[in-house]
């Protein structure tokens, strides 16, 4: 497991931190458990141990570090034996509607599969683990165990009862609801790698206001200037087999096979006009595995998200993250298999930009919170 391999001095820090924003609850609540939301537990957990911060790429995990591929959850202890929610399937409901519960939990299962496979392409990872911090009465306890692969060749006592279709594959227990679309997976957590007193403040407004009493709390930086997103498809939904992340596959002149674009719409550049360089300026695209490529916007229209070279791009989209074969088209079948169809592009300056894959209809939702 990924906490053991820490330093004493890391863990320290990490559950000091835990306890100072535990302490804070009664800001929230007026429970003995202390209240943890669940962002501030993973940025906190990202902050302390250096860990590449993936909680904003729709995927599997929330962070990654030394191979480890991470998903971060908070939830309360209860008996030690409750389940928690792992993964959702709402744009994947036409997919398994009116079939026979084994029928939908394979099909699930394999969706399942495909995104935790697809988050370890994307993080450059070989090992998955959830990190739990569990809470009890004024207490934070700390829980690993392995985030492990649906056996579905073990898949046994599939119980449909009251809209929840209840199966386990020989390594754990899952429930699936099927109103919600929602994966959820009993958590039997016991043998805490770590826990620890948490001492809630009966007025931590008031302490609050008494340390920032003398501190000029100025105006923060913005670190991330813009945000956009781009599909990874073209008109109709559809994956364009000569152009875009098939571009290797157009006609004419040689091509490399892994040249590929992201397509930017014009709308893009309409309602963003200074989101982007200047056509065929090169600026630095960090990947989220930390990688860092050279791109700039090309072609007629600035139409083209690309590389430089060219094919950099397409090697770690097509090959690295996607997993597909020399030759293999990409469709949007893929894509919703694999549950993203955009990107989301966050500019810090004009020299420096990061790229995130995002869920399934998000660049839609985008054009729409844009008007």
């Amino acid at each position: 497991m990924f906490y053991s391999h820490q330093s004493n001095e890391l863990k320290n820090e990490y559950t000091k931190s835990l306890s100072i924003i535990g302490s804070l609850s009664q800001l929230f609540s007026d429970s003995k458990v202390p209240y943890l939301y669940y962002r501030i537990a993973e940025k906190l957990f990202c902050n302390i141990f250096d860990a590449n911060d993936l909680s904003r790429g729709d995927i599997a995990f929330d962070a990654s570090k030394d191979k480890y591929g991470i998903g971060l959850k908070t939830f309360l202890r209860n008996n030690d034996k409750t389940f928690q929610k792992i993964a959702e399937f709402n744009r994947d409901r036409t997919s398994y509607e009116n079939k026979k519960p084994e029928e939908i939990i394979n099909i699930i299962s394999n969706l399942r599969n495909e995104r935790i496979k697809f988050a370890q392409n994307l993080s450059k990872v070989d090992k998955n683990i959830y990190h739990c911090i569990v809470r009890s009465d004024n207490k934070f306890h700390i829980f690993e165990e392995e985030m492990s692969y649906i056996n579905i060749d073990k898949i046994d006592n599939v119980i449909i009862k009251n809209n929840t279709i209840k199966f386990n594959d020989g390594i754990n227990e899952y429930n699936f609801n099927l109103s919600k679309s929602t994966l959820y997976k009993r958590f039997e957590t016991r043998g805490f790698v770590d826990e620890f007193d948490v001492k809630i403040l009966k007025n931590p407004l008031k302490e609050i206001k008494e340390c920032f009493k003398d501190f000029n709390i100025d105006k923060p930086n913005k670190l991330i200037q813009d945000t956009i997103y781009l599909p990874l498809y073209g008109k109709g939904k559809k994956v364009s087999p000569k152009s875009g992340l098939n571009q290797w596959n157009a006609s004419g002149r040689a091509r490399d096979e892994n040249e590929i674009y992201i397509p930017i719409p014009a709308i893009i550049h309409r309602v963003f006009p200074n989101f982007f360089p200047p056509r065929d300026r090169n600026f630095s695209l960090y990947l989220p595995s930390k990688d860092i490529l050279s791109a700039k916007v090309c072609q007629d229209n600035s139409k083209a998200l690309m590389s430089n070279p060219n094919k950099a791009l397409g090697k770690w989209l097509l090959r690295d993250v996607l997993n597909l074969k020399t030759g293999e088209l990409l469709t949007y079948e893929k894509l919703e298999t694999i549950g993203i169809d955009s990107v989301r592009l966050d500019k810090i300056d004009e020299e420096n930009y990061e790229i995130n894959f995002a869920s399934i209809g998000s660049y839609e939702s985008f054009l729409i919170e844009n008007n």
